[in-house]
C-alpha cells in the first residue's frame, strides 16, 4: 500500500477524533447544560486543565493537517515530508497522551457536585472510581443534574478517542519511517503517473 494513501487515511481518521475531543472537553464546562456552574466555580480542575481541547484537539489536529498535507504531495519525492510527517505523529501521541491522562484523573476524581448538606464537593474523590459501577453511590450528588452520568460519559469518550489518536499517531510514525525508507508509492503507481 502506498504511504501517502495512508497517511491521507490516517489524517482523515483523526480529524473527526479531534472533533469528537473538542466538543467533550467544551460540554464538560456545562453539567445539565448550564452555565452557572462554570461561572460559579463548580467545575473540576481536570476540565479546567482542557485535556480534550489541547491534548486530544490542537496537539492532534496540528499533525493531522501536515499527515494529510505530506499523503497528498503524491509519489516518489516525498521523503523528506514522511521525515517530518514522524515528529509531527509523535507529538500528536504526546497530545492524546495528555488527553488521556487528564481524561483518567477527571473519571477517578468524579465530577464536584452538591451534596446532602447544601456544600459543593467532591464525594467520589477517594472511592477508586468504585463510583462509575455503583449507581446508588451517585445519589449523593443532588446538583447539577445527572452530572455523574454527565461526567462519566464524557470523560470515558475523551479517553477512547485518545486511545484511537494515539494508535493512529503510532501508525503513521512507522508509516512515515517506511515512506523515508522506501519512498511514497509502489511500483504500479509509478508507471501509472509516468
Amino acid at each position: 500500500m502506498c504511504t501517502g494513501k495512508c497517511s491521507r487515511f490516517i489524517a482523515f481518521t483523526l480529524y473527526p477524533l479531534v472533533l469528537l475531543s473538542i466538543i467533550c472537553n467544551i460540554l464538560l464546562f456545562f453539567p445539565d447544560w448550564k452555565t452557572k456552574y462554570v461561572k460559579e466555580g463548580h467545575i473540576t480542575d481536570e476540565v479546567k486543565y482542557m485535556g480534550g481541547f489541547i491534548g486530544g484537539g490542537v496537539l492532534a489536529l496540528l499533525p493531522a493537517l501536515y499527515i494529510h498535507l505530506t499523503g497528498e504531495q503524491g509519489c516518489c519525492a516525498n521523503r523528506f515530508g514522511m521525515f517530518f510527517s514522524i515528529i509531527f505523529a509523535a507529538v500528536g501521541v504526546a497530545g492524546a497522551v495528555y488527553s488521556f491522562i487528564v481524561a483518567l484523573l477527571g473519571l477517578s476524581s468524579g465530577p464536584m457536585c452538591q451534596i446532602d448538606d447544601g456544600t459543593w464537593g467532591m464525594p467520589f474523590q477517594n472511592s477508586n472510581l468504585e463510583y462509575v459501577k455503583n449507581h446508588v453511590m451517585w445519589n449523593q450528588c443532588k446538583e447539577p443534574k445527572d452530572v455523574v452520568k454527565f461526567n462519566i460519559a464524557l470523560f470515558i469518550t475523551l479517553m477512547v478517542a485518545s486511545v484511537l489518536q494515539a494508535l493512529l499517531c503510532a501508525s503513521q510514525i512507522i508509516n512515515g519511517f517506511f515512506g523515508c525508507l522506501c519512498g511514497t508509492c509502489n511500483d504500479t503507481e509509478v508507471k501509472t503517473v509516468v
